[in-house]
């Protein structure tokens, strides 16, 4: 998408002068839903921060294993996925449907951009459902009170908190939010979390000045955490094997894959 490109609807609603976390983000997976200045900031940033790439790369790649397991391994068949982002490839409901047609997925965001988009999300295999809400995570009630028209929480249901809480800046509210929402869905169900780290034995002590930089000239605000805080997020419940690691090591599909600072990690409701 370039500067002169005009989407097809809610454009009075995008400002395209600031730089936005979703198009940046887009940006770094290699997406074209992103303007100048979101390549601008995303360069800036990745100069500052070059493992940055490798961080986004790292996440999705992740969001495909987790999905994959808890659809095929575990029997999952409804994914509650907040923080939607711009679609891509393999997006939730896709990698769901590929193993469990008949899965249920509902995708929560408030960007406008994510709004113009979501039609690209809204399609779903004649047996399954996908589904979209506008609301805003810091406001879990409501996404509850939404997704329930399309999810049964009476069954297991995966909840998917990609990249999501790092803007939730406030580490107790944060961990309401994560409180809130599990204490909705049944036991059995997941939560599936991935968190930048400003750990500095996985490198993550450069996302302290990227995200101060980020902060002064994108939006939304962000933050990096420690281990033990995002530890804090799966209290009561049971983290699977192997437990809180880089996201890039979580159940990899090769080899020793390098560790990047962004934790990634799945956990049961007992």
């Amino acid at each position: 998408m370039s500067d002169s490109d005009t989407p097809a609807e809610g454009q009075a609603r995008l400002d395209t002068g600031v730089a936005h976390n979703a198009r940046v983000w887009n940006y770094w997976i290699g997406g074209a839903d992103n303007y100048e200045i979101d390549r601008q900031v995303g360069e800036h940033v990745a100069g500052m921060f070059p493992v940055i790439r490798e961080v986004a790369r790292a996440d999705r790649d992740f969001l495909g294993r987790a999905v994959r397991f808890l659809a095929g391994e575990r029997g999952v068949r409804q994914f509650l996925d907040l923080g939607t982002g711009l679609p891509s490839v393999d997006n939730t409901h896709e990698i769901a449907q590929r193993v469990a047609p008949d899965a249920r997925i509902v995708y929560v965001d408030n960007d406008p951009l994510v709004l113009v988009h979501a039609r690209k999300l809204l399609t779903s295999t004649p047996e399954g459902v996908t589904a979209y809400i506008e609301a805003d995570v810091h406001d879990p009630a409501s996404i509850v009170q939404q997704a329930a028209g399309t999810l049964d929480f009476d069954r297991p249901v995966a909840v998917m908190m990609l990249g999501i809480l790092n803007f939730v800046l406030d580490t107790e509210e944060a961990r309401k939010v994560v409180r809130d929402v599990m204490a909705a869905v049944p036991p059995g169900s997941f939560l599936v979390l991935t968190h930048p780290t400003f750990d500095a034995d996985l490198g993550g002590e450069g996302n302290v000045p990227a995200m101060a930089f980020w902060n002064e000239n994108a939006t939304p605000p962000i933050t990096a955490r420690s281990r033990a805080d995002i530890a804090a997020f799966f209290e009561g419940l049971d983290l699977l094997e192997p437990g809180l690691v880089p996201c890039s090591q979580w159940r990899p599909d090769s080899a020793s894959p390098a560790a990047v600072p962004q934790f990634g990690a799945v956990a049961v409701k007992p």
